[in-house]
């Protein structure tokens, strides 16, 4: 019996900035192909600085993080073109559904930049700029609604990701939607000392479509290796201290942490999607 096939599209937010995530998230998708013997086809737009963006033709949808402020795009044809693929993948979706019998969904996971814009689009939460930028390794506690989700299963609670932002989205009081399908599933640790509401770390927009703020595509080795780059290390000392330097890398030594989050996050959400897809190839 053949491979099956998956088709893959990555959207690249980080407007020709250098970064890790794209080849992280490349590399998950390869590793777990391989382990369950699919025949997988990936291809990368590169939507902010290109202009590129995939048609309604994959089976799954990866978007990325990326630089800058989520309200850049506003008006501008990348943006636009951004947010028509998600109604157009949620219209597909519902579309199926409504029809009572097994269809081939489709499946997105948005990162970081690609969440906050996706909690504009779908109308979620109070998305601002934070006072100072958070950058390190930090817990991640599961909600009880996401204590049941499949994103998360294998994962201990809390768990630990790498956390880059300098915007957020925030929970004021659990009033935060005004498209009733999302479910918050983690959030950041309580901080009652500093007044502020937790910051919403991972989101169910609705039931194919799903994002993270932090970067579960982060790889413990590469990510060592960057951050011990002169350059890299030099500027993370300046912004956030040599303590904060210390502690990543300590972090990242952990086989349950950083380490496990990337092992299990990207593969639990491909293991859901491709469920799915394979009703369409049987």
């Amino acid at each position: 019996m053949g491979r099956k096939k998956i088709s893959a599209a990555i959207i690249d937010m980080n407007n020709g900035m250098p970064n890790l995530g794209i080849q992280g998230i490349c590399d998950s998708l390869t590793a777990y192909a391989d382990a369950a013997s699919l025949s997988l086809s990936v291809e990368v737009f590169s939507l902010r600085e290109l202009g590129e963006i995939p048609g309604m033709e994959y089976d799954i949808y990866i978007s990325s993080g990326g630089p800058g402020s989520p309200y850049e795009g506003e008006g501008l044809a990348w943006e636009n073109a951004f947010f028509q693929l998600l109604e157009d993948i949620e219209i597909f979706n519902t579309a199926g559904s409504n029809t009572g019998k097994p269809f081939p969904r489709k499946y997105m996971l948005l990162i970081c930049h690609s969440f906050q814009m996706a909690c504009r689009k779908f109308g979620i939460g109070t998305l601002l700029r934070r006072k100072s930028p958070v950058f390190g390794v930090f817990p991640v506690f599961i909600t009880e609604e996401g204590d049941s989700d499949p994103l998360f299963t294998g994962l201990p609670n809390p768990f630990f990701c790498v956390d880059s932002r300098s915007w957020q989205v925030t929970n004021p009081d659990d009033q935060l939607f005004s498209n009733e399908k999302a479910i918050v599933l983690a959030l950041e640790k309580e901080r009652p000392q500093a007044d502020m509401e937790r910051c919403v770390m991972a989101l169910r927009f609705t039931k194919e479509i799903c994002g993270t703020q932090f970067h579960p595509e982060a790889n413990a080795e590469g990510m060592s290796s960057y951050l011990q780059q002169e350059d890299t290390r030099n500027a993370i000392i300046n912004e956030h201290g040599l303590k904060r330097y210390e502690e990543m890398l300590i972090h990242l030594t952990h086989p349950d942490r950083i380490s496990l989050t990337q092992q299990l996050i990207i593969p639990n959400f491909l293991a859901e999607a491709i469920d799915h897809v394979k009703e369409k190839r049987s």
